[in-house]
């Protein structure tokens, strides 16, 4: 199923298909070199943004939580990319210790907890849960919508002081489903003997979107020479403001310089490519955080100044209470693509460097220029199906989906490509890789 997509804003797209399905060696074999190079994150989750003009990443999440949103189908080719990633780093693991978010009582990112866990088993490890939850001082059964059950336990710190484990558990491998936006907890610092995967600096309390974006400005570059395509047709124009005080209404000049500069930007990039029916936006999202939360869009700089005490109050305090300081300002994506009427967007999934599935998220409430990671979104999983990475090269560009998805999967993993070199270089220790 390839959502319903505006016939009219589809030309470059398919020029961009066309590129990519006639480059497929050429691109695969540059993947191939790059991960010779650098290591691919354990796991990551990229939202992508499907214009018409242009098909580009707008978020790259390195815990991703939606593992049960994608299609059953797609599990053995999960199962096997896990084999590879965790043959990487304790080829003769036996034990995994899973963490995930505190708030688990949300039955959705339960069962999220429970595909993981199922995908994980079948690689051959024993999997249970630890929580970095203080309420949680002994094993804690969770209900499931299924009626199964998840039981958590509290997190101990070995005796010697060098391992973490559960009481009776001792891992090879420590795998975050934890942002860590409230802070690195002090029971996972200094852990030398475990593989503690994604590393702490991968969490909001230090990870900054500013350090993906110029790590993926390199890559689009790259790639854009490698196909011969302008890198704005996969990557969203960016600039960021420090020294921000949504409450005291500080840094609102910088911010509407910088939008008043990306809007003219865009204008000429559109004027460019002849795109008449989208009016340039921005979107203003936190430095530092996840879950949707604390973005605006903005069409114009007078609407920054113009902010009322509510959105102030939203761009003020995000997930865990975590207070914004430091805002990125994104060329807004729209999104033609709809499903039943629903504004969609499809978001891949990866396990090392592979491709396992994805969905797309559906907001009916929702605009083609507004975040769609919202309360009331709904997910369809993508029908990758068993053919996602076999593109079909005598089809017409636009008519077939395996070609649809393998595009969506390249330029997937062009995030997930900037998400290894921003994670080389924002390393504590580099020495590591």
């Amino acid at each position: 199923m390839v959502p319903h997509l505006v016939t009219a804003l589809t030309g470059p797209l398919l020029d961009l298909e066309k590129k990519i399905l006639a480059a497929t060696p050429a691109i695969e074999r540059w993947f191939r070199m790059e991960w010779q190079e650098h290591t691919p994150p354990f796991y990551c989750s990229v939202d992508l943004r499907n214009a018409g003009y242009k098909l580009a990443p707008v978020d790259t999440n390195l815990f991703p939580g939606g593992f049960n949103n994608l299609a059953t189908e797609m599990l053995p080719l999960a199962v096997q990319a896990a084999m590879a990633a965790i043959d990487k780093y304790c080829p003769d693991a036996r034990n995994l210790l899973l963490v995930p978010e505190g708030h688990t009582r949300n039955p959705h990112y339960l069962q999220n907890v429970a595909r993981l866990m199922q995908i994980f088993r079948q690689t051959g490890l024993h999997v249970r849960l630890g929580s970095l939850s203080p309420e949680i001082t002994q094993p804690t059964p969770l209900a499931l919508p299924d009626g199964n059950m998840l039981v958590v336990e509290p997190l101990v710190r070995s005796s010697n002081g060098r391992r973490v484990g559960l009481k009776d558990f001792d891992p090879c491998t420590i795998l975050l489903n934890n942002d860590l936006s409230a802070g690195i907890p002090s029971i996972l610092e200094n852990i030398h003997e475990q593989s503690l995967l994604p590393p702490l600096h991968a969490g909001w309390a230090l990870r900054r979107k500013s350090n993906h974006l110029a790590a993926y400005d390199e890559v689009a570059k790259k790639f854009g020479k490698l196909i011969d395509v302008d890198p704005w047709m996969v990557n969203p124009f960016h600039s960021k403001c420090g020294a921000i005080n949504f409450d005291e209404d500080q840094g609102a000049e910088c911010l509407a310089d910088n939008v008043t500069m990306l809007l003219a930007k865009i204008r000429k990039k559109y004027k460019e490519y002849g795109i008449k029916e989208q009016k340039p936006f921005v979107i203003l999202k936190p430095d530092a955080g996840t879950y949707g939360m604390g973005i605006l869009t903005i069409k114009d700089a007078s609407e920054v100044r113009e902010l009322t005490r509510a959105q102030r109050q939203k761009m003020s305090v995000i997930k865990d209470g975590v207070e914004i300081s430091d805002v990125i300002i994104q060329e807004g994506v729209p999104t033609f693509e709809n499903i039943k009427d629903a504004v969609a967007e499809p978001v891949v999934y990866m396990i090392d460097r592979y491709v396992v599935g994805g969905f797309y998220r559906i907001h009916a409430e929702r605009g083609i220029d507004q975040n769609l990671n919202a309360p009331g979104s709904q997910y369809v999983p993508l029908a990758f199906a068993q053919q996602h990475a076999v593109p079909d090269l005598k089809a017409k560009p636009g008519t077939a989906a395996p070609n649809r998805f393998y595009v969506y999967g390249v330029v997937a993993r062009l995030g997930l490509l900037a998400a290894s070199l921003e994670m080389e270089r924002t390393d504590p220790n580099p020495e590591v890789y």
